[in-house]
């Protein structure tokens, strides 16, 4: 069988997964839950792995494959399908999906095994899984929404995934409404602007949409502008970017596996695969996408100066991750989309190791992650350690050795040096880059290194060692997939993505030579690392937790944005409902109701059990049917 018979497998066995667990996962053997809900996403990894293969040796440069299921209806020229895409973009999200989902639902395995929402967590897991895959494999936008909505509903479930009578069970059910909420922004954004697409070419196709509209729009004009605006706006919920970015730090009040799949390797980042897959809608609205530079840079060294001050090991993660996800748009804003993609893919890697790791180091102190609670955990907790510094490494770009630096360092480049970039978009990434170690490698100390304050209570078994020490080779060695054109046969990983996505167009002679520009992050980065241990790294010194205040204060709150929104929209809207608990939209809305109730009620006193009034019912409407048919 060929590839454009089988890629419905990759998706098909989640789904399987998801119904067979949501179905009769209570009355299975508990041990088998993990088999089924871990065996289907490896079996769409395996599938993926072959598929890639054949891929990579059997197609030419540039090959779309895709595979028709069915058609959801058509009206004239309008026929939205159901159909798969595969491409070098795709082939990148569906390998990370796969790949890093099938060692975090392993990690699982051993994580959740003593909650009674075992099965129930599988569960949901796979259809996440599920409506990820059909996010980035669609080739329309109404087969994307699907999956993007699907997603968003799969987060829901998750961030809450602890309510009735555990701890914080109120604040996690408000944790995973606040990410709903804030991402239904984003969404509603993004369905205009799949409306105006489909207004201006009668198309959900994605391909046909970005094949016409070069040719139907001007350059940054009223269509073009207002299309990648809208499409923007989706981004920026999903992937948790300026303004819409507050819903992720609350978003860790669901598992740590959660954290990892959804919030660090995937979901988050389905806003950086709307950007790069309608790429051309905003090469088409240059104004639109310098907007997406900039928030990219202004988010990241938002999230950098808010991690800095974090306590919860965690949310440390969260607003690395937000930070993170701000260089892939920055790196989008710039045209250099295949190093966007990149990133996306090492950040993945060493972002899941990272959550993975935090969640061992909970599961082993009780569920404590408070970092200033931990410390000493190198010698209790070795693989842990070693492979959470392989990650920590990776995501404060140490150079040369670590796959990070290889993903940020071309970022950082395009953003000097691209027609679009610009001094002050490097410079907002070179500094961020800087915090970025300094707040890494502080979490690492505070965890692992000074006196130990809390009694290891578990041992990870071999199902959280795999995955962490998968994770954590590919955290160093990833890197390496960019690799200069002389070295051998090997091609690039950017020129395998460059075949679906524009290369960036660089300034003919720029001011700095990308090595002079290496060292410079390196340097930095090396610095951070070595502030953080003189702060944190030595055991003598009693490292207090520091009192939150001024700014410290504003910074460990996330910018106070939430506090901002509160007085802004919350409070307001709050004041207007109670003013007038009574005014007419009530009354339109009781009308409503009771006009249905009426219906209902002489509908039902038709129910009397008397044969004879039945068949006079059915007589008075064939007499009625036949005489509209005659009458016609």
């Amino acid at each position: 069988m060929g590839i454009s018979t089988t890629l419905w497998l990759i998706p098909f066995f989640p789904m399987i997964g998801y119904l067979f667990l949501a179905l009769w996962g209570k009355k299975i053997q508990r041990s088998m839950v993990p088999v089924i809900g871990t065996g289907v996403i490896g079996l769409s990894a395996l599938i993926t792995l072959v598929t890639g293969f054949n891929f990579l040796t059997g197609q030419p440069a540039g090959t779309v494959i895709e595979q028709h299921l069915w058609t959801w209806f058509r009206i004239g020229n309008f026929h939205p399908e159901i159909t798969l895409h595969l491409d070098a973009l795709s082939l990148t999200f569906i390998f990370v999906i796969t790949f890093v989902g099938f060692f975090i639902h392993l990690f699982s395995a051993e994580y959740m095994k003593d909650d009674e929402g075992y099965s129930r967590f599988f569960a949901y897991m796979n259809l996440f899984v599920f409506s990820m895959l059909i996010l980035v494999m669609a080739n329309d936008l109404l087969l994307l929404y699907l999956g993007w909505e699907g997603v968003g509903l799969c987060s829901f479930l998750l961030i809450g995934f602890y309510y009735g009578d555990k701890k914080d069970a109120e604040k996690n059910a408000y944790a995973a409404r606040k990410s709903f909420l804030v991402t239904r922004i984003g969404d509603t954004s993004m369905i205009l602007g799949f409306f105006l697409l489909v207004k201006s070419f009668n198309t959900l196709n994605i391909a046909e949409i970005l094949a016409s509209a070069p040719a139907a729009w001007e350059v940054d004009g009223q269509l073009a502008f207002w299309a990648a605006l809208l499409l923007l706006g989706g981004a920026l919920g999903k992937s948790a970017q300026l303004p819409l970015q507050t819903w992720l730090p609350d978003a860790m009040a669901g598992p740590s596996p959660v954290s990892a799949l959804i919030h660090a390797a995937t979901m988050v980042t389905a806003g950086v695969y709307l950007l790069a897959r309608t790429h051309v809608l905003f090469e088409i609205a240059p104004s639109v996408q310098f907007l997406v530079a900039v928030i990219g840079a202004a988010t990241l060294f938002i999230a950098s100066c808010s991690a800095l001050f974090q306590n919860d090991i965690k949310r440390v993660l969260a607003y690395s991750t937000i930070s993170q996800i701000g260089y892939m748009f920055l790196a989008c804003g710039v045209g250099a989309w295949s190093a966007g993609v990149f990133h996306f893919m090492i950040h993945a890697f060493f972002k899941a190791l990272l959550f993975l790791g935090a969640g061992a180091v909970i599961l082993a102190l009780h569920h404590e992650q408070d970092m200033f609670k931990m410390g000493g955990l190198r010698k209790k907790l070795p693989v842990v350690f070693w492979t959470f510094v392989f990650g920590s490494g990776a995501l404060a770009s140490i150079p040369l050795i670590t796959a990070g630096f290889y993903s940020k360092d071309a970022i950082l480049w395009y953003s000097f040096a691209s027609v679009k970039g610009s001094t002050w978009l490097w410079l907002a990434g070179t500094v961020s880059a800087f915090l970025t170690a300094l707040y890494t490698f502080r979490m690492v100390f505070l965890t692992f290194y000074g006196n130990q304050k809390t009694e290891v209570s578990h041992q990870p078994g071999l199902a959280i060692k795999v995955p962490l020490i998968v994770l954590g080779v590919l955290s160093l060695l990833a890197g390496f997939m960019e690799l200069p054109h002389n070295f051998g046969h090997f091609t690039p990983f950017s020129d395998f993505l460059n075949s679906v996505l524009p290369t960036a167009e660089l300034v003919s002679s720029p001011a700095l030579g990308e090595a002079v520009l290496q060292a410079v992050a390196g340097v930095l980065a090396l610095l951070g690392v070595f502030i953080a241990w003189k702060r944190y790294g030595d055991p003598a010194k009693a490292i207090q937790q520091p009192e939150l205040k001024g700014l410290a204060g504003f910074f460990y709150n996330g910018w106070d944005f939430d506090k901002l929104y509160d007085s802004l929209i919350v409070k307001p809207l709050v004041w207007l409902a109670k003013i007038d608990p009574h005014d007419f939209v009530d009354y339109i809305y009781k009308g409503v109701g009771k006009v249905n109730l009426a219906f209902n009620a002489s509908l039902s006193s038709s129910q009397n059990g008397k044969l004879r009034i039945y068949l006079f019912g059915l007589g008075m409407g064939a007499f009625v049917i036949l005489t509209i048919i005659l009458a016609l």
